[in-house]
């Protein structure tokens, strides 16, 4: 049997990523997922600007394999007045994209934040550190620095009695860094005001979690025959952390969601980024079982893992270290592998900093030494589970 082993890429920010295209190549991977992230969103990426971006990679002997992201303005995702106008910059996009051989893109659905933590640096045993998720600094940041109304609804007795006590220990600078936290996952170079928050969460609870499922198959639908046209595959990232957050709905976070995703436009490019770190945040997910559902539109796949506590807060774990039995997912991605014509994409997704780097500003969850950890960790389980492959 010729055995077909997995791509192994590695996101990177651009010219100013503290991690440079060599330290990717000594890590091992050999495709690179990016973006060009100084066009502002909604715009379209002239074909110049992918060119040189691309001609950058390739001189440093790597690929240029998977878009992350083009980000889904947020009049496309609320079907505001002028939303025609950014579905055809998307779709102008997506053929420059297309034009210059670019042709796996991922995005994401989600309302206002792309990703939400509360702590950057939770200090691990070992001293190195992690990505938090905690339940009660956020319901804290709700309750008190946004002030969302009738916010103490959305939390568990168990929450709120935690929630006074630990608020009352925290000085200016602690409350500080909790707003900075959670608003690190609205893109754009300028964070936002409470206000501008609190107005974008009026508008998702009118629009809910119906109205955002159309919105969704209302973008795919628009951008089908696109992408249908030049061979351009979509892989919807799940939400991050897969529950609903702020008042804010959530659409892709369980098979049913998936399922909803793929079968409401129920063509070939209407695909998965399998992300193992953000279903695995969710208790009730069984990630093989939704892998097995999904397989056949997973296009690329992010690799991390997470260690949750009874309440559900979790911080991000070692690769192979954590409640994702990650020996199932990659056994699973491997054999679906075999099947394709080209490679499935995967990343590491997300690395404790550590040794060198936590004297270094990388960007969270992306310095290089916690993740070259976890490309090693995850190129040997692939080679492991390859070689007892009949």
């Amino acid at each position: 049997m010729n055995k077909k082993y997995l791509e192994q890429a590695w996101r990177w920010y651009g010219p100013n990523d503290p991690v440079s295209l060599q330290d990717v190549k000594q890590a091992g991977a050999t495709a690179i997922v990016t973006a060009l992230h100084h066009i502002a969103h909604g715009e379209v990426w002239p074909v110049a600007d992918i060119m040189e971006r691309k001609k950058l990679i390739e001189e440093a002997g790597l690929r240029w394999t998977v878009v992350e992201s083009v980000t889904v303005h947020e009049a496309i995702k609320t079907r505001g007045a002028d939303v025609e106008h950014y579905l055809d910059n998307y779709r102008q996009t997506l053929t420059n994209l297309a034009f210059c051989g670019i042709k796996t893109v991922c995005y994401n659905f989600m309302p206002v934040l792309d990703w939400t933590r509360t702590q950057l640096d939770k200090l691990m045993t070992d001293g190195s550190k992690a990505l938090y998720f905690d339940w009660i600094d956020l319901a804290i940041f709700d309750i008190y620095i946004l002030a969302r109304q009738d916010a103490e609804a959305s939390y568990s007795a168990a929450i709120l009695d935690e929630v006074k006590t630990r608020y009352a220990s925290l000085d200016a600078k602690a409350k500080q860094a909790l707003h900075t936290n959670v608003l690190m996952g609205i893109p754009g170079e300028k964070e936002p005001s409470l206000e501008d928050l609190r107005r974008s969460i009026a508008i998702y609870a009118a629009i809910g979690f119906d109205g955002l499922r159309e919105n969704l198959a209302y973008f795919l639908s628009s951008i089908a025959d696109v992408c249908e046209r030049e061979g351009i595959k979509m892989t919807i990232h799940p939400d991050d952390p897969p529950y609903p957050i702020l008042g804010l709905p959530r659409i892709a976070t369980n098979l049913a969601d998936f399922q909803y995703i793929i079968s409401c436009v129920d063509k070939p490019f209407n695909g998965v980024c399998f992300c193992t770190g953000s279903l695995g945040a969710g208790p009730a997910n069984d990630l093989p079982a939704i892998f097995a559902a999904v397989a056949h539109r997973v296009y690329f796949a992010h690799l991390r893992n997470v260690k949750r506590d009874a309440l559900g807060s979790f911080y991000e774990a070692d690769h192979l270290d954590g409640d994702v039995d990650m020996y199932a997912v990659v056994k699973a991605l491997v054999a679906e592998n075999q099947t394709r014509d080209l490679a499935i994409p995967f990343r590491p997704d997300h690395g404790h900093q550590m040794l060198d780097d936590l004297q270094k500003v990388t960007n969270p969850g992306y310095s290089a030494i916690g993740r070259l950890r976890g490309l090693a960790e995850l190129r040997g389980l692939e080679l492991g589970i390859l070689r007892n492959v009949d």
